[in-house]
């Protein structure tokens, strides 16, 4: 049996915050480790407990949750963050996946969807829409059109990095990238810090953003 997930939460709102940790217990799967009411008590159990999860509100007042998260990305690289929002539609969702997040799901969702949304993220894969992927497609040379784009990144990335990419485009985590190119985890990892680096972008979100824009996933 596989140990269970480590998650944090972080929510300014008590009844909410505390409901979903006894959701998430009762469900199984999901050990929380820690909440927080606000986004500095949040960055500080992120650092202090090393969570699998932080699942971070984005609408908190004093910190906003676009900029907690950018504190976690930073100071704990392992942690990945889950941006709780209550719509799509909101334009700091764009933010927080700019900031480091892994995805984002709605705070109106089912315990059943917010497990799947921690699991899919503890695993490194990425929760966007297309409605936020089309968003970030001008994260890379906003004047460059795709063909441009294309070939810049075909002459900067090596052909196994460029395969890397278009897998994590499609929202592959580590582990099934590798079991699909025939290689360990950590090979994979080093590919994908090698194509941030040459791509000269933050996160593995806005290095898949690039990829969609150059259609080459």
């Amino acid at each position: 049996m596989s140990d269970p997930m480590r998650v944090v939460l972080v929510d300014d709102h008590d009844f909410f915050r505390n409901g979903l940790r006894e959701l998430l217990t009762e469900h199984g799967g999901v050990q929380v480790v820690g909440d927080a009411a606000d986004g500095e008590q949040g960055i500080a159990l992120a650092r202090e407990l090393g969570p699998d999860v932080v699942v971070m509100d984005l609408n908190m007042p004093r910190m906003s949750g676009v900029e907690a998260t950018k504190h976690v990305t930073d100071s704990a690289p392992g942690v990945r963050v889950l941006a709780l929002t209550i719509s799509a539609d909101d334009r700091t969702v764009i933010d927080a996946i700019r900031a480091g997040a892994s995805g984002y799901v709605l705070k109106g969702a089912s315990v059943e969807e917010i497990y799947r949304a921690i699991e899919a993220v503890a695993a490194g894969q990425l929760l966007v829409s297309p409605r936020v992927t089309r968003a970030l497609q001008g994260v890379i040379g906003d004047s460059a059109d795709r063909s441009e784009l294309a070939s810049t990144l075909r002459s900067t990335l090596s052909e196994r990095e460029l395969e890397v990419l278009r897998l994590l485009a499609m929202g592959r985590g580590n582990v099934e990238i590798a079991k699909e190119l025939f290689l360990s985890p950590a090979t994979v990892k080093n590919h994908v810090a090698e194509i941030l680096r040459k791509l000269g972008v933050e996160n593995r979100v806005e290095a898949a953003a690039a990829a969609v824009r150059a259609q080459l996933a």
